[in-house]
């Protein structure tokens, strides 16, 4: 049984810990998309460190649907933010390389550019990044490498989407923030439109091992199978080795 209580109070203690050890003093930065993701991150790290530690950091691309949910939550948790469109950066980008890019190689490439910002917000204000991604995306590598999966402390890596919603809902964040459609923010897709099957499907899959449906389990199992690399340190060559 989940114990939302126990799992949140130890999620604002390890925060804590963490800066303690790897960057006392400093600020958590957030990229905030106005989902429930970023939202609960950002919420737990003002629990932990308090709003003034905290930075929100908004890149729509463009024109962004769903901007006001990131702007409510900004307002909500009282914390500093920046807003930095990367339209003209991603369009400058695209024109400049010498290849046709790939439809996926245009997916990707945003929360790549998304990554650099974070981290050039951060270096100049005294932060550690905050990575934003959930286990259940992580099972099955719904997510950018060097983009969206990068950061320097992860705090909902291990919680499936069911549990990162109970954890929102037990800080009182909006339920509008809390249970808003995931959208990839990329190509227009809900999430579960991408993946081929539900959240609640795959998290309890991941939690209990079970699922009815057997094309959407081999659908899992050969997602997660492809993408675990996603998950491990870079490998390195050990000329130790014989």
């Amino acid at each position: 049984m989940f114990d939302v209580k126990k799992v949140k109070c130890a999620l604002i203690q390890w925060i804590r810990d963490f800066f303690e050890e790897n960057g006392k003093g400093c600020n958590a930065v957030v990229g905030i998309s106005g989902g429930k993701d970023s939202s609960v991150v950002a919420a737990l790290c003002v629990e932990a460190l308090g709003k003034d530690r905290v930075i929100g950091v908004l890149m729509p691309n463009g024109e962004q649907a769903d901007i006001d949910m990131a702007r409510l939550l900004v307002s909500h948790l009282g914390i500093r933010s920046f807003t930095v469109n990367i339209k003209e950066t991603v369009d400058s980008l695209i024109k400049s390389i010498p290849v046709d890019l790939s439809e996926q190689s245009r997916v990707n490439l945003p929360p790549r550019i998304r990554m650099s910002t974070l981290y050039a917000i951060s270096q100049s204000n005294n932060g550690r990044v905050a990575n934003t991604c959930n286990l259940s995306e992580d099972y099955v590598g719904y997510s950018t490498r060097y983009g969206d999966a990068a950061g320097d402390f992860s705090p909902c890596a291990n919680l499936t989407v069911q549990e990162v919603k109970a954890i929102g809902r037990e800080l009182g964040l909006p339920d509008v923030l809390v249970d808003k459609v995931p959208i990839d923010g990329l190509c227009g897709k809900t999430d579960e439109e991408n993946l081929g099957f539900t959240y609640a499907e795959l998290d309890r899959y991941i939690r209990e091992g079970i699922i009815e449906d057997k094309e959407k389990k081999a659908r899992i199992d050969h997602l997660h199978k492809i993408n675990l690399f996603k998950l491990k340190l870079m490998p390195s060559f050990d000329p130790k080795i014989k």
